[in-house]
């Protein structure tokens, strides 16, 4: 690594792993790790973009000729003890003072720092852009120093989309970011205004937060923000020649009046190691941290109407399926039924109702509630078709652009709709009638609130002194009071930051459907790179790419299980569909016709229940564009078990071999059993197990399992996808093995027993039991029992 020698006037705030410079003379700030193989940024810029009189201005770029208050130790009520310096730029040009804080966190390895824009003259002024970190290759001294990597391609970048339905993931250095091709059909709906959208290779964009990283020293860094109440963060790395990275709070030139400011979020800067068992670990905390974040005991388990009914739902529909979940709970317990969009009779027009919800949809909560069950309601406050009646009486209501005409909220059911502006004080408690409503006058205590980044489109506010971030983040918080505390809240369709503590669930991916590829209208060739559009492989991309916010910052909503058999999806996608939100440890929602699913389907489902609830790590998130290999570390009375999964996205079948190594556990003898196609192999040190061919999309979940030659062992079952969580106790001796299995349901299936006895015999609640010997050392039994069951096994 190479550091600068020569700084002036400088500040430092030293940490553990590094060392944070700031030198006031130039305006240059640089991060100095103490542990060579992170990156080192020297001599990064910051700036204010605004116009005055019409004029476009810079500040805060060069000298912050001023005072400097500290460095001292101060106490934040979220992060602990933090060192901060504090400098102050009075006013000399443009009437504009600045103050600039910088942090570094005791007890954490991050770096915090925000910028106050002070507005000393007599007009007002509009911010474009406050930019926290510019740093381009070259220019001022500024570079990006990396310990092993030469060229883009050594490099990577993990890229997290505006909202839900966005693009996420990985793009090599040399790479590519995903984009839709749709325009204003799709790109208001995903795409933040302000961060960049690049299509040449090399060049990337990001809102939140990103990572750029090392690939070759497994080092990098998590660069962006611990919150979006103020203003929506965006990243953009260049790394072309000249290397660039810029970091910036979005100002939509928004008005700062005179005598007034605006203050950005805290900006964040932590350290990566890529190869951890939870990398982003420290950044999701700090985050949660921030924003107050109060996590659900438990993720949800239900039906939703959406992804068989669609729009075409009756009351009567909902009330055959909840006929069916109660007849099935002996088998399938679940708790949620959740009544998606169909029942309004236009969006936007809450409060009446489609001839087939003649009664309205109180009757429908009362009638779930009789059965025990939770209900719940979609709703879209912020969104407004242009056909329903609440658009044409409220006009005044509408977000519009510079030239009157509605903003444009992207093209859904059939129609390019139009946004409440939050900012109307009628069109918020509109908003807040509606969910207030549905909650404590319909009896919905849970509220699935969809298409709610239509509230911080683009467009001319009535109140021009917020930000589009203020507003849909003001409008969260309102919704929040009007429903209470005891309301369980889902976001979609939502950008993130503004969601974090305010929601206990939310969608982080696009819409699943019955397709693996996108279609619109049977129309498939054109779209089938859109990495927004409803199909499985979007949905699994997110639910992957993002399953590391579970319980971090809400419970995931990793979007609907679709496992009936006429759908367009294969037997093998319906089992990577399930695997990963099985390992993903969201909310489990089937959206089926229940009382059409045939029962071989139904058990695809059964087996999830008890969800773990644990998200997996996911090992190639660094290094696949779609992830592969998922990790789930499970110990109970039986031992450690490591549950795992790989996926064949290829359009080809093809084996898949899956070695301890692949999924970073220690080379020892295992037994690995796959779940999916009943399996069990003994695997010698170094040996990896190798499937049969594996359909297109498809996956082998199963789970490694180091072997105790002198005991008897689990081997797993199909019984529950853990294959080891069923067990509640077990006692395995020399020539005993005793063991008892629970469910909170019926069950019916096998297990598999490694017993290093050549003759057994075996009971089940006292009575002699069919034991099966399969070769090796591997038994079988089968059981069926309600409950639980207690198992006796004998060395003969």
């Amino acid at each position: 690594l190479i550091f600068p020698t020569e700084l002036t006037d400088m500040t430092e705030l030293n940490h553990p792993i590094f060392d944070l410079q700031i030198d006031a003379q130039t305006g240059a700030v640089s991060i100095l790790p103490k542990e060579a193989p992170f990156p080192a940024l020297l001599n990064a810029r910051l700036g204010v973009y605004f116009t005055k009189n019409g004029n476009d201005r810079v500040g805060l770029r060069d000298t912050w000729d001023g005072f400097t208050e500290g460095p001292a130790w101060s106490e934040s009520g979220e992060h602990g003890k933090v060192k901060m310096v504090r400098f102050v730029v009075p006013c000399h040009t443009n009437a504009m003072s600045y103050e600039i804080t910088f942090g570094v966190v005791e007890e954490y390895p991050l770096v915090v720092w925000k910028v106050k824009v002070l507005n000393q003259g007599d007009v007002p002024i509009y911010v474009d852009r406050i930019e926290l970190l510019r740093l381009v290759e070259g220019k001022d001294g500024s570079a990006l120093k990396f310990a092993q990597a030469k060229d883009p391609a050594d490099l990577g970048f993990f890229h997290n989309g505006w909202q839900s339905w966005s693009p996420v993931g990985w793009v090599p250095g040399d790479g590519k970011m995903p984009h839709t091709y749709l325009g204003p059909m799709q790109a208001p709906m995903i795409i933040n205004d302000g961060t960049p959208t690049p299509t040449r290779k090399g060049e990337f964009g990001s809102d939140f937060f990103a990572v750029v990283g090392d690939r070759l020293a497994r080092h990098g860094f998590v660069l962006g923000f611990l919150s979006q109440k103020q203003q929506f963060g965006s990243v953009y790395a260049n790394y072309n020649t000249p290397f660039t990275l810029k970091l910036w709070a979005n100002g939509d030139h928004t008005r700062v009046d005179a005598g007034q400011s605006m203050e950005t979020d805290w900006a964040v800067y932590s350290p990566v190691l890529l190869d951890h068992r939870e990398p982003l670990e420290k950044y999701f905390e700090a985050v949660a941290r921030e924003n107050h974040v109060k996590l659900p005991a438990e993720s949800p388990v239900g039906w939703c109407s959406w992804y068989y009914y669609y729009t075409n739902l009756g009351a009567d529909d909902v009330r055959a399926n909840l006929k069916t979940i109660v007849d099935t709970q002996e088998t399938m317990p679940v708790d949620l039924v959740q009544i998606d969009d169909g029942f309004e009779s236009q969006v936007g027009d809450w409060f009446t109702f489609k001839p087939r919800f003649a009664e309205g949809v109180k009757v429908l909560a009362d009638e779930i509630k009789q059965q025990g069950l939770l209900p719940g309601l979609w709703l879209a406050p912020f969104i407004v078709h242009p056909k329903s009646e609440l658009f044409k009486n409220h006009p005044d209501w509408i977000l519009r652009k510079a030239d009157g005409k509605p903003a444009n909220a992207g093209f859904v059911w059939n129609a390019l709709d139009a946004a409440l502006d939050l900012t109307v004080p009628e069109a918020l408690e509109y908003a807040c009638s509606v969910v207030r409503t549905a909650s404590k006058d319909w009896g919905y205590p849970y509220l699935k609130l969809d298409f709610l980044y239509a509230a911080a489109l683009p467009g001319i506010y009535r109140d021009t002194s917020k930000t589009r971030a203020q507003v849909l983040r003001m409008g969260m918080e309102a919704i929040r009071e009007a429903v209470g505390p005891d309301v369980t809240l889902l976001g979609c369709g939502a950008p993130f930051g503004s969601m974090l503590g305010l929601v206990e669930a939310m969608r982080i991916g696009p819409d699943v459907s019955g397709d693996w590829l996108p279609q619109f209208n049977g129309i498939g060739l054109f779209f089938k790179k859109e990495p927004s559009m409803p199909c499985a492989r979007n949905s699994i991309n997110n639910i992957l790419t993002r399953a590391n916010m579970h319980q971090h910052w809400w419970i995931n909503d990793p979007d609907c299980l679709l496992i009936r058999p006429d759908s367009h999806l294969s037997l093998a996608e319906v089992h990577s569909l399930t695997t990963a939100i099985a390992l993903t440890g969201g909310s489990v929602l089937l959206s089926d016709d229940l009382t059409k699913l045939p029962e071989e389907r139904l058990h695809i489902a059964e087996v999830l229940l008890p969800i773990i609830g644990e998200r997996a790590r996911v090992i190639d998130w660094f290094d696949a564009e779609m992830p592969t290999k998922l990790r789930l570390d499970l110990l109970n009375e039986t031992g450690e078990w490591h549950l795992v999964a790989c996926f064949n996205w290829t359009d080809q079948p093809t084996p898949l071999s899956l070695s301890a190594q692949d999924f970073q556990l220690d080379e020892d003898e295992y037994w690995f059993s796959d779940f999916w196609c009943g399996q069990v192999k003994r695997l010698a040190k170094g040996e990896a197990y190798t499937s049969a061919l594996i359909p297109p999309h498809g996956c082998v979940m199963g789970i490694f399992r180091r072997e105790r030659a002198s005991l008897p062992q689990y081997l797993g079952s199909d019984l529950h996808y853990s294959q080891g969580n069923e067990v509640v106790d077990w006692e395995a001796g020399k020539d005993l093995l005793a063991f008892t299995l629970r469910l909170p349901r019926k069950a019916a299936g096998r297990v598999r027993l490694a017993l290093p006895w050549a003759k057994a015999s075996a009971e089940v609640e006292g009575q002699p039991a069919e034991l099966t010997h399969e070769g090796d050392k591997v038994w079988s039994l089968p059981l069926k029992f309600d409950g639980f069951v207690h198992v006796t096994v004998r060395k003969e």
